[in-house]
């Protein structure tokens, strides 16, 4: 994948963490949710100002 492309195929790697995170007892669930959350809201606020939307 190229810098700046969005891929339509799933990460492997967030799927697996998504199932590592499924597993725990609810109360730690939800703060690795958020963590997660916050990261990838982090790498998006961090891109270039591309909104992921074509004109």
């Amino acid at each position: 994948m190229i810098d700046g492309e969005f891929s339509t195929e799933p990460d492997e790697a967030l799927l697996s963490r998504l199932a590592l995170i499924d597993e725990r007892p609810l109360g730690d669930r939800a703060a690795a949710f958020r963590q997660l959350h916050d990261e990838l809201r982090n790498q998006l606020e961090a891109t270039d100002g591309d909104t992921g939307r074509s004109a």
